[in-house]
């Protein structure tokens, strides 16, 4: 069986130790968690883990059944191959030198990004976007000179109702 990449959005009772609870199922089966945001919904005591792991169709069956036997989770959805937007939150402090601020403001601005902070020698820019989006604008920014980035995990809701 071929691995993929699977994005899970996982409700929870928002309590202390959920999320010590599922990382430990993860590590203890030796499942990898590549990526992961937990947040507050909109209903009160409930909160969203979303997670992306690499597995097989099998192991991904066995992680859904193992998380659903976990006291305070509610439900575990797998969102792959379904219609959902996904989005990642990156914060990316470049050098941004006399010689190459108007190409970084030029690359930001076709991205329809936000530069958020300007000092004498950096730009730190906000983008917002699918992992493969924002993975092409680090690409392009990197001969530039990226002193710092710090991203969110995906984040993910259906589509639709």
């Amino acid at each position: 069986m071929s691995e993929k990449r699977h994005l899970l959005s996982i409700l929870v009772d928002n309590e202390p130790g959920v999320l010590s609870r599922i990382a430990g199922l993860f590590s203890g089966r030796g499942y990898n968690i590549e990526s992961l945001s937990v947040a507050p919904t909109n209903e009160t005591g409930v909160s969203r883990v979303t997670m992306v792991t690499i597995a097989d169709k099998e192991i991904m069956e066995q992680i859904k059944k193992q998380l659903h036997k976990l006291i305070n989770v509610i439900t575990v959805q797998d969102l792959t191959g379904s219609n959902f937007i996904q989005r990642e939150l990156a914060l990316i402090k470049v050098h941004a030198k006399s010689d190459n601020r108007e190409e970084i403001v030029r690359i930001v601005n076709i991205f329809r990004y936000k530069i958020v902070d300007v000092d004498h020698d950096c730009f730190i820019i906000q983008a917002t976007a699918k992992g493969d989006k924002l993975e092409a604008f680090i690409k392009l920014l990197t001969p530039m000179g990226i002193k710092e980035i710090v991203k969110t995990g995906s984040i993910a809701l259906y589509r639709g109702n």
